[in-house]
């Protein structure tokens, strides 16, 4: 009886070490960006394209005001409480003393500087898509963004997902490194689908999510009840979505439906940030939403 307990310890010693390797966070070093040189005219459209001011900026921050990333915007959802935290570029209560690489690790890997796994309600499994260079050069963008020294707040979270460790059994699972919709695209909707899977993070929302909150990939953007609890998230795929090319593209960029209906919630943010896109984004948008197969 001894010998088996001891083997029993031995053995659940070796998979507790070997779940705590699994799970550890992941990093981009600086080696791995060896070459890459910011652009923050590039960066803008990076910004603007995925969506950093919609989550991040003061809740209600119109106009200029938009540029602070402050934080504090609550999400809530069956998990408990999300709050923003403030990303400006202030030394202490932002991220102003980060560098490059700690910038992209959080963006394509979840991972802060302190080697934690930063919760999914941060769309890095969107970002890991995202192409290096695009995220250098957001970070050039970055650094001429104004600080704020609003302390960031805690989420509120109850047992058993204030363990962040076990965010990396959920990464396991869920952090992937290739697109969804994998059909022969046009250039025109390949680009489309770059802006909206790797960067706009448009499935976030638009797409229902499994029980362990994962996104439900079957059905991709085919609505999803709102997290709030109040209403839900309209389908985009094109059965049920059957505005033109033209249209769809003329909504991101003013807010007004084809019937002169105008866009309201959280997608005014949106169409603040697709109005800042070129008109040739917005068109390849479009394209890859009318690519869509329906679920």
């Amino acid at each position: 009886m001894h010998r088996i307990f001891t083997v029993f310890c031995v053995m659940a010693l070796i998979g507790s070490v070997a779940a705590w390797a699994v799970t550890r966070p992941g990093v981009i070093t600086d080696a791995d960006l060896d070459g890459l040189s910011g652009d923050p005219i590039a960066g803008a459209a990076v910004f603007w394209a995925a969506g950093c001011a919609s989550c991040h900026a003061a809740t209600g921050a119109t106009g200029d005001a938009r540029l602070t990333l402050s934080g504090g915007q609550r999400f809530v959802s069956d998990y408990g409480v999300f709050v923003a935290p403030n990303i400006s570029m202030h030394p202490q209560h932002g991220i102003g003393g980060w560098s490059v690489a700690q910038f992209v690790s959080a963006l394509q890997m979840g991972t802060s500087p302190a080697g934690h796994h930063y919760y999914p309600a941060f769309p890095y499994t969107a970002y890991r898509l995202a192409e290096r260079q695009d995220l250098v050069d957001l970070w050039a963008y970055w650094q001429g963004l104004p600080a704020s020294d609003m302390p960031s707040q805690p989420h509120e979270l109850g047992f058993p997902y204030s363990i962040r460790r076990a965010v990396g059994v959920w990464n396991l699972r869920y952090l992937r490194d290739d697109f969804t919709i994998t059909a022969d695209l046009s250039a025109e909707a390949t680009r489309g689908r770059y802006l909206v899977e790797a960067l706009a993070h448009c499935a976030e929302c638009h797409t229902p999510r499994d029980a362990l909150g994962g996104l439900d990939r079957a059905a991709w953007m085919a609505g999803a009840p709102n997290p709030s609890g109040s209403g839900t998230i309209p389908p985009l795929t094109p059965d049920k979505l059957t505005w033109s090319q033209a249209e769809i593209a003329a909504y991101l960029n003013d807010g007004f439906t084809p019937d002169f209906d105008s866009a309201g919630g959280s997608m005014v943010s949106v169409i603040a940030n697709m109005a800042m896109l070129s008109d040739a984004d917005r068109l390849a948008i479009a394209a890859y939403l009318k690519a869509l197969p329906a679920p």
